[in-house]
């Protein structure tokens, strides 16, 4: 039976936040990035906020810049493009400016049978969920590490703790950000910088819009189940500044994750399934 994952804590770096240096935020423009930009703006942090649309993403500069008072700098760039996790690196880090925060959070979702998937959606998902995600965390963690402070947040999903029938791909992908997240926290302990995996569960988001557009089952949820983006945001912030390695919003997102942990894959698998089959 597998151990449960406990939320482990690291003691922070000794620095203040402040200190830190810019919080480089992907899929600002919406959604929990959106949220998470807002949390960080209100706890004074600079911002590099990234995503593919240039128009939504300097209104909430603007927002942010007004509200909070705080310094926001704005790249529009599709991380899943070739070359786009270095683009955006490059832009970041112009003029000397230093990221002490990276936020992974940009991500898209596929819903459906796999095998009616088209392939490039598919692969688009593990280009923005994985590689790009790897890829920005690979062009910034040496510089925290040499520095001896930093964090990185890591959008996974309750997804990551169990397969997903109409959603296979998409949470394998977060399965891997948790994978990778939990692998890292312990690479760097003693080192000043900490890895966090934030994993919601569904969330009031233009991506559970299409969640439950492309699953009946989904669409039946009643809207109690559903978690705040804001809400989700700030124990996200919570988690990451006291060095909290898997963060799971909710309480009933946390039995789900727990029961997941300590139940048979087989009987988790056909659970999943059986519920897809008969509420779809």
């Amino acid at each position: 039976m597998p151990a449960s994952r406990k939320p482990s804590i690291r003691k922070p770096a000794s620095r203040k936040a402040a200190d830190l240096g810019r919080a480089l935020i992907t899929g600002a423009s919406a959604g929990i990035g959106a949220e998470l930009a807002r949390e960080f703006a209100r706890h004074g942090h600079p911002l590099t906020l990234v995503a593919r649309r240039k128009e939504a993403l300097a209104a909430l500069a603007a927002e942010l810049t007004r509200e909070h008072g705080v310094d926001v700098k704005i790249i529009a760039q599709d991380l899943a493009a070739p070359g786009g996790p270095a683009a955006v690196v490059k832009a970041a880090q112009a003029g000397g400016q230093t990221i002490g925060i990276l936020v992974n959070n940009a991500g898209i979702v596929d819903t459906g049978p796999f095998a009616q998937a088209a392939t490039e959606r598919l692969l688009a998902l593990v280009d923005l969920n994985v590689r790009a995600m790897t890829e920005m965390t690979s062009r910034l963690l040496p510089g925290m590490v040499e520095r001896g402070a930093g964090r990185v947040l890591n959008v996974s999903s309750l997804s990551a703790f169990q397969p997903v029938p109409t959603m296979g791909t998409y949470a394998a992908s977060k399965v891997f950000v948790l994978s990778l997240t939990e692998a890292l926290s312990e690479e760097l302990h003693g080192t000043g910088v900490s890895v966090t995996a934030l994993c919601p569960g569904f969330t009031q988001t233009d991506m559970m819009g299409e969640i439950q557009a492309g699953s009946a089952a989904i669409r039946k949820l009643p809207q109690q189940m559903l978690s705040k983006p804001a809400d989700v945001a700030a124990l996200g912030y919570r988690a990451l500044m006291s060095g909290q390695t898997v963060a799971v919003p909710g309480l009933p997102n946390q039995i789900t994750a727990a029961w997941a942990q300590v139940t048979p894959r087989w009987l988790t698998r056909a659970v999943a399934g059986f519920a897809t089959r008969t509420r779809g």
